[in-house]
């Protein structure tokens, strides 16, 4: 049995961005993940040791948010590595991260990047 742990919409206020205003002022992004893993234990048993701790996954995505980058690409490789590394029992992950309101001046809500990687 593979499992799926999904969190939508964290919500971080950042400084990533090839501008001068974005690197400066700073935008709120979102972050929506999607991590599978082989979690038949937690489903048996109702420990947390079986499974993924969404406070621990959340903290990693929200140090990796804290680093600025002028991509959003490169920050979304940046935290698929941190949680790899962090939770080897990974089997794919998929993350989407969103810049709301991009500042180029266009009429629109957000600008993401979606990256899928099967480990």
């Amino acid at each position: 049995m593979e499992t799926r742990i999904e969190l939508k919409e964290m919500r971080f206020y950042a400084h990533h961005g090839v501008g001068t205003q974005e690197t400066v002022v700073g935008n709120w992004f979102t972050v929506d993940l999607s991590l599978s893993a082989p979690l038949t234990q937690a489903v048996a048993t109702d420990e947390l040791s079986a499974t993924l701790n969404y406070a621990e996954v959340y903290e990693v995505v929200k140090t990796e948010m804290a680093i600025p980058s002028r991509l959003i690409e490169h920050v979304a490789g940046r935290i698929l590595h941190a949680l790899k590394s962090r939770f080897p029992q990974l089997t794919a992950v998929e993350i989407r991260v969103a810049k709301r309101n991009p500042p180029f001046g266009g009429d629109l809500k957000e600008a993401a990047v979606v990256v899928r990687v099967v480990y």
